[in-house]
């Protein structure tokens, strides 16, 4: 699944760290999820969704 995570993590001025903490993942997985080689879950999307401001479908989406 693409992502737009990275550019939307970068416009709120958070790192890696800093939203896996607030979701309650690893900054491993945050990573695993801007390089496309892991889809999260969807509470975990969702989680993202609220921080970003952004209906989940705006961030992951299938090309």
């Amino acid at each position: 699944m693409k992502n737009k995570v990275r550019q939307l993590r970068k416009e709120k001025g958070l790192t890696q760290e800093q939203l896996a903490e607030i979701i309650g993942v690893s900054r491993q997985t945050i990573n695993a999820i801007e390089k496309e080689k892991f889809d999260p879950s969807l509470p975990t999307a969702f989680k993202m969704a609220r921080i970003f401001g952004t209906p989940i479908e705006s961030f992951f989406y299938y090309d």
